[in-house]
C-alpha cells in the first residue's frame, strides 16, 4: 500500500506539474496496452498524461487497471470532452481489425491525433524509446488483413534458381528483390539503369543476405545487345519484369519513350527469355492497361498482349509467360501519398485533380506477395488480377492525411482542385471489355480468362509500331497503338482527335460493307 501510494503521488505530481502535458488514451486493455502505460510512466522524457484505456467489447470496460479507467470506444466523444483528450496511442500491429479501424476513424472525426508504438519485442533493450512513438500513417489506416501466401510453392519455384529482376531499383522491383532473397535462390541479378538507387539497394541486401550471390547489372532494357549480354552471361531461370515508365502525364507528353520502354523493352526481355529457355517470366502490369485512356496504359496493354501471344509461339519450348495486374501501391516513388505529405508539411494547399477521382490502393509488400504467389500458379498466357479491396476517393485520402497530422481541413490546410491531367480518368478498372475472371486457390487472386492472340499478327503489329516510333510521327504512331488496342480512347489529351477520325473511318467502312452486301 505504501509503494502504491508513493507511485500514485509521483504520477499525480508528474502529470500535473506542467501545463505542457498532453492528455492521451491508450487503445486496448490487454497486456500490451498495460506495457505501453508502464513504459510511458517510466520514461523521464515523456510529456503524456495517461487519462485511461479505451477498448471495445471487453469485460474490463468501466473498471480500473493500475489506477486508470477503461472506457468504451463507443463513448469516445464524451471521454474527449470530459478529459480533454489530445491523442490516442495504439500499438502498431494488427491494424486491420475492424473494431480498431472504427476507433481510428472515430479519432479522426473527433480531432484526436493517433500515435503508434511498435510491438514490445521491438523496444530497445526492453524499453520504449520516445523516438519510437510515431504519428499514424495513412498506409497504416488503409492496410488490410495480412495476406497469407503459400511459401512452399514459392520456395519450390525459387530455391536454387538464378533469378533476374528488371527495374530492381524501383518501388516494386526492390521489394521483389527483398522477398525473393528469403527463398534462398542460387543467384539474384538486379538490373536497372538508375545507378544511385541500385547502389543503395545493393548495400542493403548484401548486408542482409551475404550468403547469396548478388549481381548488379546496370543496363537499359531498351538496349537489346546489353540485355543479350546479361542473359548469355548469367542465364536466368526465372524473370520478374518490373522495369517500366509509369507516370501518366509524362508519358502522354513523351509517347515515343513510353513505347520504347514499355513495349520495346518488354519485347526485348521476353524474346531473350524465350531464346534462353527461361522457366518462368512474370510481368508486372497495371490497372491503367484496362480500357486505357492514356499512352502509358496503352503501352502496358500492348505489352500484355505480346506476353500473352508468346504462349502459342512455335519457338516456345518451355517458358511460362505470366502477367500480374494491380492498381496503385502505397508509398511508391511519385505516388500521391508522399506528395500530399510534403504539401502538408509546407502548410498546404493539397492539390487534388478532381473531387470524384477514385483509385485502388495496395501496400508494396502485399502487392509483391501476390506477384510471387501468382507466379507459381500460371501455366502460360494468363493475366492474374489482384483483389485491391474497395476503391478510395483521393479527396478522402487527403482529408484523412490532414487529420492524421493533427490539423483541420480548410482551417489549417486547404484542398484545391487542379483539373484532370492529360490521359487521366476518374475511375480505374481491373478488367478489359470482354474479359471475365475465374477464382484461384488464393482468395486475393483471380485469373482473367485467357484471350488467344495470333503470335504472328501481334508480332507484326508491334514491329510496325516500333518502326513507326523511330520516324518521329507521334500521330501516326498513336494511331497504330489505337488499332492494336481498339478500346484505347484518349481522355483530356491532344490525341483525342484521333478517336474521332478512327470512328469516322469505321463508320465509312461499315457503310461500304453494307452497300456491298446489298
Amino acid at each position: 500500500m505504501l509503494r502504491s501510494a508513493v507511485k500514485s503521488t509521483f504520477n499525480y505530481l508528474n502529470n500535473y506539474s506542467s501545463s505542457k502535458k498532453t492528455t492521451v488514451l491508450i487503445y486496448g486493455s490487454d497486456t500490451n496496452a498495460v506495457l505501453v502505460k508502464q513504459a510511458l510512466e517510466a520514461s523521464a522524457k515523456t510529456n503524456f498524461v495517461i487519462a485511461g484505456f479505451v477498448d471495445a467489447g471487453s469485460n474490463k470496460i468501466n473498471k480500473e487497471i493500475q489506477q486508470v479507467r477503461v472506457y468504451d470506444v463507443n463513448k469516445l466523444a464524451k471521454v474527449k470532452e470530459k478529459r480533454a483528450i489530445d491523442k490516442m496511442i495504439i500499438m502498431n500491429h494488427n491494424l486491420d481489425e475492424q473494431v480498431k479501424k472504427t476507433a481510428l476513424e472515430t479519432c479522426l472525426s473527433l480531432g484526436i491525433q493517433v500515435l503508434t508504438v511498435p510491438p514490445s519485442d521491438q523496444w530497445i533493450y526492453g524499453k520504449l524509446n520516445m523516438q519510437q512513438i510515431k504519428d499514424l500513417k495513412i498506409e497504416d489506416l488503409l492496410q488490410r488483413k495480412t495476406i497469407q501466401i503459400d511459401t512452399t510453392r514459392i520456395s519450390q519455384d525459387l530455391q536454387g534458381k538464378r533469378v533476374l529482376i528488371t527495374g530492381a531499383a524501383g518501388s516494386i522491383g526492390s521489394e521483389i528483390v527483398q522477398q525473393v532473397l528469403h527463398y534462398n535462390p542460387a543467384m539474384v541479378i538486379l538490373c536497372d539503369q538508375a545507378e544511385s538507387p541500385l547502389h543503395e539497394i545493393r548495400l542493403e541486401v548484401e548486408e542482409k543476405f551475404s550468403q547469396i550471390p548478388i549481381v548488379i547489372f546496370i543496363g537499359d532494357i531498351r538496349n537489346y545487345d546489353r540485355m543479350y549480354k546479361l542473359f548469355s552471361t548469367y542465364k536466368p531461370e526465372v524473370v520478374y519484369h518490373a522495369a517500366a515508365y509509369k507516370h501518366v502525364p509524362m508519358m502522354e507528353e513523351n509517347p515515343s519513350e513510353a513505347i520504347r520502354a514499355n513495349v520495346l523493352g518488354t519485347k526485348n526481355i521476353a524474346d531473350l527469355s524465350l531464346a534462353f529457355n527461361v522457366n518462368k517470366f512474370v510481368m508486372v502490369s497495371t490497372d491503367k492497361a484496362v480500357n486505357p485512356t492514356n499512352i502509358m496504359g496503352a503501352t502496358k496493354r500492348i505489352a500484355e498482349i505480346y506476353i500473352q501471344s508468346l504462349k502459342n509461339s512455335p519457338e516456345n519450348k518451355n517458358t511460362c509467360f505470366i502477367t500480374t495486374r494491380f492498381g496503385n501501391v502505397l508509398g511508391s516513388n511519385g505516388s500521391v501519398i508522399p506528395r500530399f505529405r510534403a504539401q502538408i508539411q509546407k502548410g498546404g494547399p493539397i492539390t487534388v485533380t478532381h473531387p470524384e477521382i477514385t483509385r485502388y490502393f495496395m501496400t508494396i509488400p502485399e502487392a509483391v506477395h501476390l506477384v510471387l504467389e501468382a507466379g507459381t500458379m500460371g501455366t502460360g498466357g494468363e493475366i492474374f488480377i489482384f483483389d485491391m479491396g474497395e476503391p478510395v476517393k483521393i479527396v478522402d485520402l487527403a482529408l484523412k492525411m490532414i487529420k492524421l497530422a493533427g490539423l483541420q481541413p480548410e482551417r489549417d490546410i486547404k484542398i484545391v482542385y487542379s483539373g484532370l491531367r492529360p490521359g487521366e480518368k476518374l475511375y480505374e478498372e481491373l478488367l478489359n471489355d470482354g474479359e471475365n475472371t475465374m477464382p484461384t486457390h488464393h482468395e486475393k487472386i483471380k485469373i482473367s480468362q485467357v484471350i488467344t492472340y495470333s503470335t504472328k499478327k501481334v508480332a507484326d503489329d508491334i514491329n510496325e509500331l516500333i518502326l513507326l516510333n523511330t520516324q518521329d510521327d507521334e500521330m501516326a504512331t498513336v494511331t497504330k497503338m489505337k488499332s492494336i488496342v481498339p478500346e484505347f480512347i484518349s481522355k483530356n489529351s491532344k490525341f483525342e482527335g484521333l478517336d474521332a477520325k478512327l470512328k469516322d473511318n469505321i463508320s465509312v467502312e461499315t457503310n461500304n460493307l453494307k452497300m456491298l452486301q446489298h
